[in-house]
């Protein structure tokens, strides 16, 4: 007995007969429309959005955000945003809510509700326990008639004119809209607050974000026996013998008090010696580069990263408000941090 042939692949099924320019046409169609419904979104910034900022200002707990489906998916983005730009927020799943995640929610948060339609039954489900607690709701939908528009205390409307999908059935436009609405809340918030870069970092520690915003030269800056450092009448021979054994690629010069007045790199012994300097003669007072770039213990370890690549050098002394030597560092030490 023959096994039934399975029945070919059309050549529109594998992919084989669509044109790229047919491919690259149906990309930058879906575009041009979710940039329209981008375009309309913006005349809604209006005072409606206005209140819902002062919602969440006023709000003494936490914002909220639940949604069903794409919209959960959106609304899940939205209370991360929101949770790290100074706004503390959480995603609550509608449907698991029934079923006893009411409890996380509090009298003093307010909610911020999800739905393209405004009529999904998962959020409707919840709209007297959000009455009997008093919470202030936030609705975002595409449909100012909706029955969770209505309910809301404010409504943002994120209505699209059409899906970027061509069967006008899949949501495209419509969550793109919702999303930029949420970033839009956000970046207000963040403003009101005046949310700082260090505030940010505060919440991304484990990131490179963090490590760029937090590190403070003094976390990174060799100290004590480790410093490079010479007197102005060192011998030039001397100085070479800290570079060598300190490892930093420079030494710095230090008065009697201990103030940095200059620096000698490995930059500098190729000028010596292509001015035939005596390194035995000579002493490094002389041939010293002053005054010498510096950076102080708490600027953040990302300034000295810029202050190498402006002036194009490999090391920094460490200096206190008093020009003391207190450290230095070089590139491989920044690198090391995960700054650079």
């Amino acid at each position: 007995m023959k096994t039934p042939a399975h029945p070919a692949k059309s050549a529109a099924q594998d992919g084989t007969s669509i044109e790229a320019p047919r491919l690259v046409a149906a990309g930058r169609r879906a575009l041009s429309i979710e940039i329209r419904g981008l375009t309309a979104l913006e005349a809604r910034i209006d005072a409606s959005f206005a209140a819902a900022c002062q919602l969440c200002l006023a709000c003494r707990g936490r914002v909220v955000v639940t949604g069903m489906g794409k919209s959960g998916h959106v609304g899940g983005k939205i209370a991360a945003t929101l949770a790290s730009t100074g706004t503390p927020a959480f995603f609550l799943h509608p449907a698991e809510a029934s079923h006893g995640d009411l409890g996380m929610i509090t009298r003093d948060d307010v909610v911020l509700a999800l739905s393209n339609s405004g009529e999904t039954p998962e959020l409707l489900a919840l709209l007297a326990s959000i009455t009997r607690l008093g919470l202030p709701l936030i609705a975002m939908t595409g449909n100012a008639h909706s029955t969770l528009a209505r309910e809301a205390r404010v409504h943002l409307d994120v209505g699209v004119a059409e899906e970027a999908c061509p069967l006008n059935l899949a949501p495209t436009a419509s969550t793109t809209a919702a999303l930029a609405m949420g970033d839009a809340l956000a970046v207000a918030l963040l403003e009101s607050r005046g949310f700082t870069a260090e505030d940010f970092a505060r919440s991304h520690p484990g990131g490179a974000l963090g490590r760029r915003l937090l590190l403070r030269v003094k976390d990174v800056m060799r100290s004590g026996a480790a410093v490079p450092r010479v007197g102005p009448d060192t011998a030039l021979a001397d100085g070479l013998l800290e570079i060598s054994s300190k490892g930093l690629g420079m030494t710095v010069v230090v008065d009697a008090e201990g103030r940095a007045i200059g620096v000698y790199t490995d930059g500098d012994l190729r000028r010596s010696l292509d001015r035939r300097i005596d390194i035995h003669g000579a002493r490094i007072r002389d041939v010293m580069t002053h005054p010498c770039k510096s950076i102080g213990p708490g600027e953040l370890a990302a300034e000295a990263v810029h202050l190498m690549e402006t002036h194009r050098i490999t090391s920094l002394p460490v200096v206190d408000e008093k020009g003391m030597l207190v450290g230095a560092l070089n590139v491989h030490d920044l690198l090391r941090s995960g700054v650079m």
